[in-house]
């Protein structure tokens, strides 16, 4: 049988649509379907003594649950009295202990990377979330009062920086826990007198401030922290670093000094 060019024409044409349909049918089917969020049910589950113990389950996490209770619960200093970040106006206790750690424990690990030395820290009052009571301290202890996962940053400010910092410092309503620096403040809320390790601030130079990441990214509003020159993570928590000094101290001194002062 013969065809003629126009019949041809006309055979490709309508295979020329059969592809072009099967395509079109084979994409559209492989598009994805959206999916809406049309409602949200939530269901209250009590727990308490209604509850069956999955006794299987339960005896598999019972080592491991004794285990880590006595880790935490185990004796690592003593404090022969109660330690409040709140006994005090201008420092407390408790707020003096934790800038204390942070500066004596940085130190070592910063000074062995960078060959510079810390000048003082700084931390924040509402970073410590409890006592510590009279007597033994452990693990858990540390848990207690820092149950946050922020870690150690050492941050190079310079001579205008910490002006703002110690002026931030005076100015808050509750004591801002510092150590390596004495600050001296005059009835009208100025400083007076400013001393990091000992010697009067010098405004040309830059120092090294150990502090907390939360604090370094704009926490409680510590904005000063931006204009670092430098940040160093030394890889340490500050909770481990709570749990290191309390190892090497036996017995717990500390009090509210002189640090922060108002004449």
């Amino acid at each position: 049988m013969q065809f003629s060019y126009e019949d041809k024409q006309t055979y490709f044409f309508k295979i020329k649509q059969i592809v072009i349909f099967t395509t079109i049918c084979f994409l559209t089917s492989c598009t994805p379907k959206k999916t809406t969020l049309n409602d949200v049910v939530g269901k209250e589950i009590t727990i308490d003594s209604a509850l069956i113990v999955d006794v299987e389950i339960d005896s598999f996490i019972k080592p491991y649950y004794n285990r880590i209770n006595k880790v935490l619960d185990s004796t690592l200093s003593y404090t022969p009295k109660m330690l409040s970040k709140d006994d005090g106006r201008y420092n407390s206790s408790l707020g003096n202990l934790m800038a204390d750690i942070l500066l004596e424990q940085s130190n070592p690990t910063f000074t062995s990377r960078t060959g510079n030395n810390v000048d003082f820290a700084l931390f924040n009052h509402g970073g410590i979330r409890s006592i510590i009571s009279k007597g033994n301290i452990s693990a858990r202890t540390a848990y207690e009062v820092m149950p946050f996962e922020n870690a150690i940053i050492v941050v190079e400010l310079n001579g205008k920086s910490i002006q703002k910092l110690v002026q931030y410092v005076i100015d808050y309503d509750s004591p801002h826990p510092v150590a390596g620096v004495q600050i001296i403040i005059n009835k009208n809320n100025t400083p007076k007198e400013i001393k990091i390790q000992g010697k009067p601030l010098d405004p040309n130079r830059s120092y090294f401030v150990a502090t907390s990441s939360y604090l370094v990214t704009g926490g409680d509003n510590m904005v000063f922290f931006k204009d670092g020159l430098s940040f160093t993570d030394i890889d340490y928590s500050i909770r481990n670093s709570m749990i290191d000094y309390f190892k090497k101290i036996d017995t717990i001194k500390t009090s509210v000094d002189n640090r922060v002062i108002k004449l």
